[in-house]
């Protein structure tokens, strides 16, 4: 009788502890500019060669490290990137955001484990002067 006591006790702890060690859900972060920001960058520092612009400024990217980053507001910033002239290295700042792309391909392979894509809302682009901002 006393196996059988300890047996039912145990199989109402194991029914109970996921009750009462669940915390809820977790929010995940919307994807895509002006969603929810993950973190802003001040003065990120990159080549100028880095930032690959398509036809007429149509989409904008550039890769620091893993990570990679799409701009927001690609025209926008177009014509400020084609003005900072002979600078071989730029300022960026902005609000970074989830890439939806990226999130909708990141549960399928422990490739996205390491390489992260973001959306940046350019906020500063500008010209580097070796130590001189």
């Amino acid at each position: 009788m006393n196996k059988y006591i300890i047996t039912k006790i145990a199989a109402v702890i194991i029914i109970l502890i996921p009750l009462f060690s669940w915390s809820g859900c977790k929010k995940q972060a919307k994807c895509g500019c002006g969603k929810d920001v993950l973190f802003s960058v001040d003065s990120m520092l990159i080549d100028r060669s880095s930032i690959v612009f398509g036809t007429g400024g149509t989409t904008a990217s550039f890769s620091v490290g893993y990570n990679s980053y799409y701009f927001c507001n690609p025209v926008e910033m177009y014509s400020v990137y084609n003005s900072l002239g002979n600078n071989n290295q730029l300022l960026i700042s902005g609000d970074c955001f989830w890439d939806c792309q990226y999130l909708m391909n990141s549960g399928s392979s422990s490739y996205y484990a390491y390489y992260k894509v973001y959306n940046i809302q350019v906020t500063l682009l500008t010209g580097y002067l070796y130590g001189k901002k």
